[in-house]
């Protein structure tokens, strides 16, 4: 019986009946050792369940040791459900295969095993409720943890609840909602005591326990009421009361509980083995159940609790502990337990041991090639302590830092790196160096640093300096002058596809796309960043082309690390060619997954991009709130990926609203280093060209106009000369210039937004007849983009001409979430839920709660009829 945790369980219950109801939902309980976190899971275990809707439970609890298993807490949970693995889209299934021994398979996205995992669970939640419960998650190993919180983040309809135990400060979980288990009411304490004990020992007790249900059971076997007691906090208290218990064990009892604290796992058949070269055996189990410190349960050893572990092991000597882990590794001799071996064969060791360290290393190259990245940085730095010289030390150090920054530990991976730095002198080897620093300070937003490793690495190595030049391009980018300069000066001087691409986008007339793609190989890792440059040449529609190709293929082949970047070009595609729809599906879908994989740079840039949008629709609200949400977490030495658009966006937005000024100011920032170069900066042109001129002040335009025309020269593309033209016009005032803006041809927003202009100087030059058609025009165009501020002045100014303005008439699929679009028009081509579901990295329940919700706001009931819907 629980005693005052009235909230908590209703909290839990109340998420358990949702899963009844098909929903689901996951929570993280919050709080100190003892407070009571376990014996809510154990509750929690324990619902009953309605015969209709039997509630299936699965259980992990993660320990100390296994926080360096790759997999070790994803094991325990989803083992029950590997039969399902043939169920899995094929990406997926390779993945947990391989991760759990059952298959070979090349290293994949580090992301993709959570997906999979989502879909495991997903399938099991097929036959009813399923309950997932998560003890001392703070213990998890990295791939295990990052797995299972990808899955809880992505579950909304499948009748699955996840409930993770985790002490305060541990286990980040962004994005979950939390429960704090705080300290028991004095009136729900007093419960848990023994009535029989001494009033001067009772209240000593509530003193010292502070509302801890552990501490109130265990201390009353410690504290005497003449006990002055001592300065220890209440953990240290407590693990003192259990060191105590355990100190009065037999010598094969206490040795026995120091091999269990040191394995973890609590099998039996392993601890006896391990246990009987020490001294102890099966007997020594008794005195150890009989004071509860330890219950087994079948073939398992459970500690009654961490802290119980805690002090077995902080009771034990030194070398009673080396002995511990050397009995451990002599008896894990198994395939299967190779992993284990060489970490307890790492942890008997007390210096330099090459034979350990190469074991140890094997078992970092098994975990890297499992996609265990986070697991393999672990045991390379390990490997790399246990060296005996300082070149293989080195190298070492430098596999933990590249594993570092595969599983997004960037910190962790800058830690490293330099560390190997300073133990070898050759330039090859700081050029790897340098490489692996670089990138992680460019990820982080050190893009100074960053630019500075990897120009100085190129100098060090003609080996590596091409792909290194081609890299400190992209911290160069957003530095702006001279940096770039000065790297576009060195990859003129390469014959590498990519570095001729990147300074002829910038500078010349660039070879087509689809050439450049060509000669760069066909993984998408090695095409993605053609796709930024695509847009920097005018090359707009080719850039659309080869990154829907690029998302469809990382799609197929589970490839999601790379996909907010895709889909970052890919809404900037969408968005320049007047799509506004599909861009805003693209940033959703391209956020959710960013956030997933700790990419803050691509997150940022996203946003901002969200903001443009709102931005064009009006929303002022919406485009500050996402503005302010791009800026977050920008500091004085690294500014927010999505800066430039920002100024972008809330320029724009000034110009909607009639605030000329402001926009001026705004987007007159972008034409000036460090953006001025930038994508946003030259497509912003045209609107300080409009903004400066209602403004009264052209002339605070005429240097962005200059540069600007002379790139839609270099282009030579029709919707930028049309840009160009619609500028010179509003400069001008020439009539001609209007007339060659729209005889170019634009895309769908620009154009109306050039026959808006010109209706309005038509109309001021009192040609309301020609007007009306032009504005007209322009008004339909702007409803159906949902371009609120433009809309309304259209409107206005086609009433002023004397036509009464239309209104706009409903779009098909308005009321749906960027989600449901998306669902809905996968849906409508005919791909059943299973396969939708495998393309948006959801669970196939989801995507029929998300079309049940779009049905009836489309007014609709099937797919047939989705098909002819023009969403």
């Amino acid at each position: 019986m629980l005693h005052g945790r009235a909230a908590e369980q209703d909290r839990i219950a109340a998420l358990v009946a949702r899963a009844r109801a098909g929903e689901s939902a996951a929570l993280v309980l919050r709080g100190g050792p003892g407070i009571g976190k376990t014996a809510l899971l154990d509750w929690a275990a324990e619902l009953t369940s309605p015969a209709d809707r039997p509630l299936r439970v699965l259980r992990a609890s993660a320990a100390e040791f296994e926080a360096e298993l790759p997999f070790a807490g994803l094991s325990q949970l989803v083992r029950p459900a590997l039969d399902r693995l043939d169920r899995l889209p094929a990406p997926q299934r390779q993945v947990l295969a391989s991760a759990f021994g059952l298959g070979g398979g090349a290293p994949a996205d580090r992301l993709l095993v959570g997906l999979a995992v989502l879909s495991l669970l997903a399938d099991l939640a097929d036959d009813g409720p399923l309950l997932c419960l998560v003890d001392d998650a703070h213990w998890l190993d990295s791939v295990s943890a990052e797995a299972l919180l990808f899955a809880a983040r992505r579950l909304h309809a499948e009748g699955i609840v996840m409930i993770f135990a985790a002490r305060d400060g541990g286990f980040p979980a962004p994005g979950l909602p939390e429960l704090t288990v705080g300290a028991l009411a004095p009136a729900d304490a007093v419960l848990l005591l023994d009535p029989e004990l001494a009033p001067e020992v009772r209240m000593r007790v509530l003193g010292e326990a502070q509302g801890n249900p552990l501490a109130l059971i265990e201390l009353p076997r410690v504290v005497r009421a003449d006990d002055a007691g001592g300065p220890l906090p209440l953990t240290d208290r407590l693990q003192a009361a259990f060191h105590g218990q355990v100190d009065r064990l037999p010598a094969g009892a206490r040795t026995l509980l120091l091999v269990a604290a040191v394995e973890d796992t609590g099998d039996l058949d392993v601890l006896l083995r391990a246990a009987a070269p020490l001294g102890a055996g099966p007997a020594d189990l008794r005195p150890a159940e009989e004071t509860r410190l330890v219950e087994v349960t079948g073939r398992r050893l459970r500690f009654r609790h961490p802290l119980v572990r805690a002090a077995v092991h902080a009771g034990a000597t030194y070398p009673e502990r080396l002995a511990a882990h050397r009995a451990l590794a002599d008896v894990l001799t198994t395939p299967d337990t190779a992993d284990r071996r060489a970490w307890h064969r790492a942890a008997a060791t007390t210096g330099p041991d090459e034979q350990v360290a190469a074991t140890l290393e094997r078992t970092a190259e098994q975990a890297r090639a499992r996609s265990g990245y986070g697991a393999a940085l672990a045991a390379f730095e390990r490997a790399a302590e246990l060296s005996e010289d300082s070149a293989a030390q080195a190298r070492r150090l430098l596999l933990a830092a590249e594993s570092g920054l595969q599983s997004g530990h960037l910190d962790n991976a800058v830690r490293l790196a330099e560390r190997a730095a300073g133990l070898v002198n050759e330039p090859a080897f700081h050029a790897r160096v340098a490489w692996v620093e670089g990138h992680a300070w460019f990820w982080q937003g050190g893009h100074q640093t960053a630019y500075d490793l990897m120009s100085r690495g190129a100098q060090l190595d003609p080996g590596q300096r091409d792909a290194l030049l081609v890299a400190a391009f992209h911290p160069a980018w957003y530095l702006g002058e001279p940096y770039l300069g000065a790297c576009l000066d060195q990859l003129a001087t390469l014959e590498h596809p990519v570095a001729r691409y990147q300074v002829a986008a910038v500078r010349g007339r660039p070879l087509p796309l689809a050439t450049v793609a060509a000669q760069v190989g066909s993984e998408p890792r090695d095409r993605v960043q053609l796709c930024g440059l695509g847009f920097v040449a005018g090359q707009d529609a080719e850039t659309y082309e080869l990154a829907t190709g690029l998302v469809a293929r990382c799609r197929a082949d589970g490839i999601l690390g790379l996909l907010p970047t895709l889909l970052f070009f890919l809404a900037e595609a969408e968005f320049f060619h007047g799509r506004h729809r599909d861009a805003a599906v693209s940033l959703d879908e391209a956020i959710r997954v960013a956030r997933d994989g700790n990419q803050p740079l691509w997150v940022s840039q996203l946003l901002a991009v969200q903001a443009v949008l709102a931005a064009v629709s009006g929303d002022e609200a919406r485009c500050q709130e996402l503005v302010a949400s791009t800026l977050d977490g920008a500091t004085a030495s690294a500014e927010a990926g999505g800066r430039a658009w920002t100024l972008w966006a809330q320029g724009l937005l000034d110009l909607g609203q009639g605030r000329a000024e402001s926009a001026v100011t705004r987007l007159a920032a972008l034409q000036e280093n460090p953006y001025a170069h930038q994508v946003c900066a030259y497509r912003s042109v045209p609107d300080l060209v409009e903004a400066a001129v209602r403004a009264g002040v052209p002339e605070q335009a005429e240097e962005a106009y200059t540069r600007f025309s002379a790139w839609a020269e270099r282009v030579d593309q029709p919707w930028a000369t049309s840009l160009a033209y619609r500028c010179r016009a509003l400069l001008s005032g020439d009539e001609q210039d209007y007339l060659l803006a729209l005889k170019a041809g634009g895309r769908p927003f620009e154009q109306a937004r050039t026959e808006l202009l010109y209706g309005e100087w038509l109309r001021r030059a009192r040609r309301k007849a020609d007007a009306r058609g032009r504005l007209h025009h322009a008004l339909g165009t702007f409803d159906q983009l949902d371009a609120a501020p433009w809309a309304a002045r259209a409107r206005g100014e086609l009433e002023a001409t004397g036509l009464r303005a239309p209104q706009p008439a409903a779009s098909a699929g308005a009321d749906l979430t960027p989600q449901e679009l998306q669902i809905a028009r996968l849906a409508g081509t005919g791909l059943s839920n299973r396969d939708i579901a495998a393309q948006l990295f959801l669970s196939p329940k989801t995507v029929a709660y998300h079309l049940y919700k779009a049905y009836p706001k489309l007014g609709v009931t099937s797919r047939t009829e989705l098909a002819a819907l023009a969403l």
